[in-house]
């Protein structure tokens, strides 16, 4: 069954196909479930729906796994019978177009983005700043604007600082915002995340979202996968803020697209419960904001987590499309929480809903897709159809190759560092060190020295002609001097 108007999902009990209308995919969605019980695998199904459907993919690898969509699958044992079980499904094993990125730079294309880009609200949330250290940022950003100098990465952002507390009075009227205390707690925080291995995340070449969006030449949709292994474990904070940052880009930039046939993009945000927490309230307001708005851009906005309680009630209520695996609850707690995920679905009265969601198997789901006008449909209890691309992960040769066949090899490999905030300011420091000479003393030391010369030949009269020439000399060779140097610099 090969229908580029539904994402196929799988079978319910009787065996019919289950879908959704790729025309609301861009209504966002949810795949939640306990670990092991199937979510990867539930991602890759969607993912391979997208692409097919010319609908570029920008997804994390949190596991390593996920990168198993560029190499064709090769079905067994429970795999093969599941196939089987679904004749209508048309599954060729084949390999998806991917295209990796990694933060690092290590296994895939650099990802960068830059301090300016990223603005000083998200910014504030990657170093976890408090509210008087974040008002300092403002401030510093402010001056960074009024003096057109660019922070592109952390050296930047550092040498800003640094000149604000030498130079206070830049600060204008924001001087009550910063000082030496909060200029020392934010260079702190920058070190931390030095450590952290985040200052790859910001520079040049920043990621251009065209070449997210282009599809291949054959009209599938590219899928980007970002290599987030390491950064979920180590920085989660990093993590999140990227994903933040591309959410916020896309909406500022995608124009509006109202009602079409398929979205141009689909995030998948694995993991999604480090997107909320400790996030200041300003940045939680914005991000459900921009949810809400961004579908009418053609974005849907995927997230996945083991439970939906891990997202905001506002979140939850933008998701049309719903996948539930299966869930345990060994506590009054998490029976609670059962309960609440058993309430977000329409009822159907063929389905004991909170019963279910305890019994399913692995690879097994409760959904609910969205009718034709955009309502919820009745909740389905549905096996979920296998990936026709790899279940497990790339061998590193494999990766290596994807790499060098890669669209975008060579585009974003090597750092541009071209001049901006730290190089500027340095430039001014090292002009204003310079020590200035008087150009009246040295046109007098000049023609002083003439007249000494001189002076022995010639009467006192020669004498004060010749120091009055000479002195006309010293000060023209003087302005040509500081002309030159003042020339090279606004060059």
């Amino acid at each position: 069954m090969n229908n580029p108007n539904v994402l196929i999902l799988g079978a319910d009990a009787s065996g019919q196909p289950i879908s959704q209308l790729l025309r609301l995919a861009n209504r966002h969605g949810l795949i939640a479930g306990a670990t092991g019980t199937g979510k990867t695998v539930t991602l890759q199904r969607l993912v391979e729906n997208f692409s097919d459907a010319g609908v570029a993919v920008f997804a994390a690898d949190i596991k390593g796994d996920l990168c198993g969509l560029g190499a064709a699958g090769q079905p067994s044992g429970k795999v093969a019978e599941r196939i089987e079980s679904m004749p209508w499904l048309n599954h060729q094993p084949q390999s998806y177009p991917v295209v990796l990125w990694d933060i690092d730079g290590k296994k895939g294309h650099p990802l960068r983005t830059t301090l300016s880009e990223m603005g000083p609200l998200l910014l504030g949330n990657l170093l976890e700043l408090t509210d008087s250290q974040q008002s300092a940022l403002y401030a510093a950003f402010k001056v960074a604007d009024r003096e057109g100098l660019l922070l592109l990465d952390l050296k930047d952002l550092k040498a800003l600082l640094n000149h604000l507390r030498s130079t206070p009075a830049l600060l204008g009227e924001d001087a009550a915002l910063f000082n030496s205390a909060s200029a020392q707690a934010l260079l702190r925080r920058m070190a931390t995340l030095e450590q952290q291995g985040a200052e790859a995340l910001f520079g040049e070449p920043t990621l251009q979202l065209n070449d997210l969006l282009r599809p291949t030449t054959q009209g599938k949709g590219i899928i980007h996968l970002l290599e987030a292994s390491r950064l979920i474990h180590e920085a989660p904070k990093v993590y999140a803020t990227f994903l933040l940052w591309l959410l916020a880009e896309l909406f500022e930039q995608l124009p509006e697209r109202g009602d079409a046939d398929r979205p141009v993009l689909a995030l998948f945000f694995d993991e999604a419960h480090v997107l909320f927490s400790g996030t200041p309230k300003a940045l939680q307001e914005r991000l459900e904001q921009v949810v809400r708005l961004i579908r009418s851009k053609g974005v849907g906005v995927y997230f996945v987590t083991q439970s939906p309680g891990d997202l905001p009630d506002d979140i939850l209520a933008q998701l049309g499309l719903r996948i539930q695996h299966g869930l345990r609850a060994f506590t009054a707690r998490e029976q609670k929480s059962l309960r609440a995920v058993a309430d977000g679905f329409r009822p159907n009265p063929q389905i004991d809903t909170l019963a279910t969601l305890t019994q399913l198997g692995i690879g097994e789901a409760l959904v609910g897709t969205l009718e034709e006008k955009g309502t919820p449909a009745m909740v389905r209890r549905v096996a979920i159809a296998p990936p026709q691309s790899r279940i497990g992960p790339l061998t590193d040769g494999e990766r290596a190759a994807l790499m060098r066949t890669s669209p975008l090899a060579g585009h974003y490999d090597q750092t541009v560092d071209r001049e901006s905030a730290y190089e500027m300011l340095n430039a001014r420091a090292t002009s204003s060190a310079v020590p200035k000479t008087d150009e009246k003393d040295a046109g007098a030391g000049i023609g002083d020295k003439a007249a000494e010369v001189l002076g022995d030949l010639v009467g006192k009269t020669m004498k004060s002609a010749m120091r009055q020439a000479a002195n006309q000399l010293g000060r023209h060779i003087v302005r040509g001097l500081m002309g030159s140097l003042l020339g090279g610099k606004k060059r």
